[in-house]
């Protein structure tokens, strides 16, 4: 298993020495600026005495004093996200939580803060890692944007092709995009299914072959929160041979020291936080959760009830679901740090272009599916794999979810707020990871004001649900 090393910052592949050359973001540019007139220039302006008192990394980034809210590093430019993070802590009930950006190659923050365990009260450490949910799923797509790279597979062929016992009940014309943009009609299942059923894998990409779709595939969407792992994953298995579990660490998390794990060995437990779900949500409240617990027959219903027990309470951190390395619609744990790197590999054209091509990236970044949300009851929009700018903000009351980026950016978010994102035309990456869910299916303020704080900083403006410069 490979993960970041919190003693020391070695250069990584995304992190490259030849990198720094075309980025203006260098230890040299920061102390000159806060050591020759820093206080009269915007940029820097209120930041340097924070920085004299607080010091730099050996990569020039202005480091955190002991004792404070948060730990880590950021560089002046980017205070205002350094600031939301605090803010998290002081205004927004945070417990536990990291967030990590990587802009023009190189890193501009990275800090965590808080408590891992409020039963123990063990600290958020560097290397902290947390269940990330639907995170999962960018990971899971990353896996089938490289096949398809390496000619492996069709984005538009039809499932068939490779599965073909996927050709039942309605489905013989559901092709690859439509598994990948959530418009096969497969959310979940209609029979009852046993306990534990998400660890059989086998069992379950057999059920969903079998499993009569909800609407004709290709005509709608509708997320499939927690059978699109099993969905993409058996194609990765049939054409390389290979499980997602072993292909995501073969190919993307060995290979590119990204410390990223779909399922946890026990080895892990003294750094992995403790999942807090958020209470119920305020009145009045969304349309979706109205639907589960009104008609039993509704997607909603099925996808939180009908899944063998895995959103019980506890049960997706459990020994068994940690066990398993193939749920790769939510079954990854991972931190703020590895989330921006990963998305990093799809910012940089010297890595994005060899891995995933130039075809890929179009396709990761351009909307497949949009419209009523055949889950969640709102509108959303998806890429191949990855969500868009969604913004419901002017919804009816309880309808509002949103997560704001621009429209070139692609991201995943997971259950409770967290997020990787990607914005290849703005050059940066990030990611954030809590242990305090949040309501909602999207983002909530925590999240999304960092994302706002990084757009704003690299000179960004919102308008109308994107950033735009």
């Amino acid at each position: 298993m490979a993960h970041d090393d919190p003693k020391r910052e070695a250069p990584t592949p995304i992190d490259a020495p030849h990198d720094r050359e075309r980025v203006d973001l260098t230890r040299r540019r920061l102390l000159i600026g806060a050591a020759a007139g820093a206080l009269s220039v915007p940029l820097l302006r209120g930041t340097a005495a924070a920085a004299a008192a607080a010091g730099f990394t050996p990569d020039g980034l202005v480091r955190e004093p002991a004792g404070g809210v948060v730990a880590g590093c950021w560089h002046p430019r980017f205070q205002r996200v350094r600031d939301e993070f605090t803010r998290n802590f002081t205004q927004r009930g945070e417990v536990g939580a990291a967030v990590s950006v990587i802009a023009g190659g190189r890193r501009v923050i990275d800090l965590w803060g808080g408590t891992a365990n409020v039963d123990t009260g063990a600290p958020w450490q560097e290397d902290t890692i947390v269940h990330v949910w639907s995170c999962t799923k960018g990971a899971t797509a990353l896996c089938a944007h490289i096949m398809a790279a390496r000619g492996l597979l069709d984005l538009d062929a039809l499932v068939t092709d490779y599965w073909p016992e996927f050709g039942q009940s309605g489905k013989e014309a559901t092709t690859v995009a439509m598994l990948l943009s959530h418009q096969a009609g497969v959310p979940a299942v209609r029979d009852p299914l046993p306990a534990g059923a998400f660890y059989d894998t086998e069992f379950m990409t057999d059920t969903l072959a079998a499993e009569a779709p909800f609407w004709q595939p290709g005509s709608r969407h509708g997320y499939h929160a927690l059978t699109f792992g099993f969905l993409v994953g058996e194609l990765v298995r049939r054409i390389s041979g290979k499980t997602l579990g072993e292909f995501f660490r073969t190919e993307v998390a060995e290979r590119f020291g990204i410390d990223f794990q779909m399922g946890l060995p026990d080895s892990e437990l003294p750094r992995l936080a403790t999942v807090m779900l958020a209470g119920p949500p305020p009145p009045p409240f969304p349309t979706y959760l109205i639907q589960a617990f009104t008609d039993p027959t509704s997607i909603p219903a099925l996808v939180l009830f009908n899944n063998g027990g895995f959103l019980n309470p506890g049960e997706a951190e459990s020994p068994a679901a940690r066990a398993q390395t193939e749920i790769g619609a939510s079954g990854g744990f991972t931190n703020a740090r590895a989330l921006a790197r990963m998305y990093q590999l799809l910012v940089q054209p010297r890595l994005a272009l060899p891995l995933v091509g130039r075809g890929g990236l179009v396709r990761m970044s351009r909307v497949n599916s949009a419209g009523l949300d055949q889950f969640g009851f709102i509108p959303s929009r998806f890429a191949l794999g990855y969500v868009k700018s969604i913004d419901n903000r002017r919804g009816t009351p309880g309808n509002q979810d949103s997560g704001i980026v621009s429209e070139d950016a692609f991201h995943h978010s997971g259950f409770g707020g967290s997020i990787g994102l990607a914005d290849p035309r703005a050059d940066f990456s990030l990611g954030y990871v809590m242990n305090k869910h949040g309501n909602g299916t999207l983002l909530n303020p925590r999240g999304q004001s960092l994302i706002d704080a990084t757009y704003q900083a690299l000179g960004y403006t919102e308008v109308a649900g994107n950033y735009v410069r």
